[in-house]
């Protein structure tokens, strides 16, 4: 193959990585739990941090039993029903994740004091629906499993968690616990959250713009420059090789 047309097909897979940047509306939803199975007084025992789309927009913690609002979202959501059903849903989930904590190890290794489970839940929306949703496990900061809920998949990450992975596996209530927090509820949130995505985006600003650029035009002449180069890349490449 000659360097011009290894030059082309590079060319390519940046254009067509450039394209799908443009295109491309996919949302998370992360919720990173920290749960103990004992704690001292005035520490609590679950902890828990959210964000959309990697920005941080809610802190928990079961002392207080309250989500506290982080940045522009967390402004803008946190008096809406979705928020406290939110908050009403973490305080059971770390409950539930708190009953079986004291059952779960990982084989053949000793771990000293009270163990700590981390969950790290996510869910993504794409084209108005839920197109992935995940819990990733982790034991005293060790990544033990994963669970694809939307398949019902479970992935042993740490050889020692093949226990837990069979324990798991045939507690089907729990098994459909999980299935139904991030598949439903972590979804239904993100789909409410992200109509208030754009007040988080665009916070109102001090002074008048002139001339503001639209945001959706450039978009579309973005995506056209690139089909456009695609076009001239593959006649290259045709004659390249002719």
């Amino acid at each position: 193959m000659s360097v011009a047309h290894t030059a082309g097909r590079l060319l390519l897979i940046l254009l067509l990585t450039e394209a799908g940047k443009t295109l491309g509306n996919a949302h998370s939803l992360c919720l990173d739990l920290t749960i103990k199975s004992q704690s001292r007084p005035g520490q609590p025992w679950c902890r828990v941090q959210g964000s959309v789309d990697t920005k941080p927009f809610l802190q928990y913690d079961s002392d207080s039993n309250k989500v506290k609002p982080l940045g522009f979202l967390g402004k803008e959501v946190n008096d809406t029903n979705v928020w406290t059903e939110l908050s009403e849903t973490l305080a059971e989930a770390g409950k539930e994740l708190r009953t079986v904590l004291p059952v779960t190890k990982l084989d053949k290794k000793e771990t000293r004091g009270p163990p700590t489970l981390q969950v790290k839940m996510c869910c993504q929306r794409e084209a108005e629906q839920c197109s992935g949703a995940s819990l990733h496990f982790s034991l005293n900061g060790q990544t033990a499993l994963l669970l694809d809920t939307m398949s019902i998949t479970w992935t042993v990450i740490d050889p020692g968690a093949t226990g837990i992975k069979k324990e798991w596996e045939n507690n089907q209530e729990l098994a459909e616990y999980f299935r139904k927090i991030s598949t439903g509820n972590c979804s239904y949130w993100l789909r409410e959250f992200l109509k208030h995505w754009e007040n988080m985006l665009l916070p109102e600003p001090t002074e008048p713009l002139i001339m503001a650029p639209d945001i959706s035009q450039s978009a579309s002449i973005r995506l056209v420059a690139c089909i456009i180069l695609l076009i001239i890349t593959q006649l290259v490449l045709i004659a390249s090789s002719s």
